[in-house]
């Protein structure tokens, strides 16, 4: 299938929410994508080609990058690495604060998960300002890690999220609104 009939596919799929979570904001929900067998498999798949062949493990970024980097890694043969929000790891973590628009919030990674240098792909949902992937992206180097670049399915393009990721690191977006 080719890039053009996946996002074809995939929008097809997509609902568009006006007015959620707040008035003005127009929510692009993927959960019918994920309800779609054939759907979600494009997608997932479409997540890890532009990278194959460049990555060792698969960071799905808490909530909706779970589902996809999980999908893409039994597709792909990688691993998935969970890289949650604070709190939810039982072991010793490294952490990674990172700015909202009212506060902070924190991601964490188990410590030694991985052995240094091991290639990771961040995957998410969506790209938007650039706060949690970038906020991803230091903490798989702080661990020792190598970022392979970064895949979403979505990306907010007049939000500037690549802007905050200072053109480090190759990233790809199946879908720009």
């Amino acid at each position: 299938m080719t890039e053009h009939d996946v996002r074809t596919l995939v929008e097809s799929h997509l609902a568009t929410i006006p007015d959620f979570p707040e008035p003005g904001i127009l929510f692009r929900d993927l959960t019918p994508v994920f309800a779609d067998g054939p759907a979600f498999h494009a997608l997932s798949e479409a997540l890890t080609e532009p990278f194959a062949g460049g990555f060792d493990v698969l960071a799905g970024v808490e909530a909706r990058g779970f589902l996809l980097a999980g999908a893409a890694s039994v597709l792909s043969g990688a691993a998935v690495l969970p890289v949650r929000k604070a709190g939810k790891l039982p072991r010793k973590v490294l952490r990674e604060e990172y700015a909202l628009e009212y506060g902070t919030a924190a991601l964490e990674v188990h410590e030694g998960e991985l052995p240094p240098g091991t290639r990771v792909l961040i995957v998410d949902d969506v790209l938007a300002t650039g706060g949690t992937v970038a906020a991803a992206a230091r903490l798989v180097e702080r661990a020792g890690w190598q970022v392979a670049g970064i895949s979403v399915a979505i990306e907010l393009v007049d939000l500037g999220g690549r802007a905050a990721l200072d053109d480090r690191y190759e990233t790809f977006s199946l879908l720009q609104y």
